[in-house]
């Protein structure tokens, strides 16, 4: 991600922990559920990265390019 600040918080729930991750800037919130057996890093690792994948998926698409070879008038 570049460089903007990401809120993370955990909440253990019985024998899973859900883990939420919201971008500062744009509020997305995404949250994922693991093993409190895996670390608080790898379970932060996880929503962080798809927090980038939501984020990038959010991008508008370029646009498309207009075809050439014709005559425009």
């Amino acid at each position: 991600m570049d460089k903007r600040s990401v809120i993370v918080e955990f909440h253990s729930v019985g024998s899973y922990v859900k883990v939420s991750a919201i971008d500062s800037e744009s509020l997305v919130e995404v949250s994922i559920v693991g093993d409190p057996a895996a670390g608080e890093a790898a379970l932060q690792r996880a929503a962080v990265r798809k927090l980038e994948y939501v984020l990038q998926q959010r991008k508008p698409a370029a646009p498309a390019a207009r075809p050439r070879g014709g005559l425009v008038v």
